[in-house]
């Protein structure tokens, strides 16, 4: 059976979900990953409002759809990020407040915590999400940085994150970090850190995405093979490297779309990530999970880009084989 193709909300989050959902059907999906932005999925209603779950559960089901995972990445952001003034967009205000720093850290991870309990309710098993960082912006390793405050950051993830994942774990919910420049980890050996300090966990695995980590020159494919047993959600997005000799894979604080940037992202099935390959792997550590478009192209109208992206993720998924091709050759 064909892996069921879904649409990631957080880039609609301004159209309100009973406008989303017939759209998404047309567009030739078959489920929703819902953001808890906009009013695709509200953590505090889910908990408060009796009527709220089903209430959603009306909305897709009336439309066709289904809903595998929930997406909590903006406030899962802040529970290990050094909070600024740029936090306060992206958060809800029960979050951010007063904006003090570790207050909205500490909030953060209490709404984490509460969007397991919600996706439950709603009968999801995987929130996706991100992590935040301590260290990210200590990258370069210039003023000097010791190993000492690195490993500093990484004690800081797994104090920060572990209490959020006994939740997960109550709840037989499972936490899927999106692997991510900005992240406690960005490539395979950031990766394999996290997991180790928190005791790699069960209820701490990956929502896989290629486009993050081919514009770093990691493999995806490696990626998938490394971490057979954590893969518990996949996006379906796409990037592209156009270094020129000018520009850098830092970006040059060139926005998206910029044409002078040294890579950006595309509509899936217009850059350069190999799903063929992607889908191979994926066959090959057996994920029957759903193909998730994170529709993200500066350059393309978004209802056309998704409706392409969601005919391509249909033509690029194939089932494994379930018999060797040349099993008729064999002797009488």
């Amino acid at each position: 059976m064909a892996r069921p193709v879904t649409l990631f909300t957080g880039q609609w989050a301004d159209l309100p979900l009973e406008e989303l959902a017939p759209l998404a059907k047309d567009m030739g999906y078959d489920g929703l990953e819902l953001a808890c932005w906009g009013d695709h999925f509200e953590v505090d209603k889910a908990l408060k409002d009796d009527g709220y779950v089903e209430r959603r559960r009306e909305i897709l089901e009336g439309n066709g759809l289904e809903c595998f995972a929930i997406g909590n990445h903006l406030v899962g952001q802040a529970v290990c990020d050094p909070i600024d003034e740029r936090h306060r967009a992206t958060l809800p205000p029960h979050v951010w407040v007063d904006g003090d720093p570790e207050g909205v850290r500490q909030r953060a991870a209490e709404e984490m915590k509460n969007t397991a309990r919600a996706a439950a309710r709603l009968g999801v098993g995987v929130v996706t999400g991100f992590t935040g960082s301590s260290v990210w912006h200590k990258l370069y390793h210039f003023p000097p940085t010791s190993q000492e405050e690195v490993d500093e950051g990484y004690r800081d993830f797994a104090e920060r994150w572990n209490p959020i994942l006994d939740v997960f774990d109550e709840e037989g919910m499972r936490f899927a970090f999106e692997v991510h420049p900005t992240e406690i980890s960005y490539d395979i050996h950031s990766t394999e850190r996290a997991l180790g300090v928190i005791g790699r966990r069960e209820a701490f695995g990956f929502n896989f995405d290629p486009s993050h980590l081919y514009w770093q020159f990691v493999d995806p494919v490696k990626f998938i093979d490394r971490f057979a047993d954590r893969i518990y959600h996949v996006h379906m997005k796409d990037a592209t490297r156009s270094l020129d000799g000018e520009s850098g894979i830092l970006s040059s604080h060139l926005p998206f779309g910029d044409h002078r940037r040294g890579w950006d992202f595309r509509s899936v099935g217009r850059g350069d990530v190999d799903f063929e390959a992607v889908i191979r792997a994926l066959n090959r550590i057996g994920y029957d999970g759903p193909l998730s478009v994170e529709w993200e192209d500066a350059g393309m109208d978004r209802v056309h880009g998704a409706r392409e992206s969601a005919a391509f993720v249909r033509r690029a998924d194939f089932e494994p084989s379930v018999a060797a091709f040349d099993a008729a050759f064999g002797r009488e």
